[in-house]
């Protein structure tokens, strides 16, 4: 994907826009609880670095959910938008909001060890346990 290209993104009601000047094609899927909760499955995330820019955000809620993230969505609607790592500012968007990236590859799974067992993915991705997460964070606050 060039770095040059724009994208765009938006909540379900059109509240709220998010502008993105790089995006990974290699997506995360995180199988934590909070993750679970907050979307009712698994997480699929899109890596976009600080280069978010956020149209409308006095309709975005910030839920302080961890140490390390939060999580942002709409007011209005409810629409999961990301979840941001505090110690980088970095953002991690609901890959649903870009429903026409190309060349999309699952690459890496986070809490592999908390997936429940109603549901599993055929892809050969890496994977990253609940201890190996905890430790990565842990060393960044």
């Amino acid at each position: 994907m060039s770095e040059s290209e724009n994208y765009t993104g938006q909540c379900l009601c059109g509240s709220v826009k998010l502008h993105v000047a790089e995006i990974n094609p290699k997506f995360t899927v995180c199988h934590c609880g909070t993750c679970r909760t907050w979307t009712g499955g698994p997480l699929f995330a899109v890596q976009c670095g600080t280069g978010v820019v956020l149209e409308g955000d006095e309709n975005i809620t910030i839920f302080d959910s961890s140490p390390w993230a939060e999580r942002g969505f709409c007011a209005k609607c409810g629409t999961n938008l990301f979840y941001r790592v505090k110690s980088t500012q970095s953002y991690n968007l609901s890959l649903g909001l870009f429903p026409t990236l190309p060349a999309l590859e699952m690459d890496m799974q986070y809490f592999s060890d908390l997936k429940p067992d109603y549901y599993c993915f055929s892809n050969e991705t890496k994977a990253m346990t609940e201890a190996e997460i905890m430790a990565y964070f842990a060393s960044q606050t």
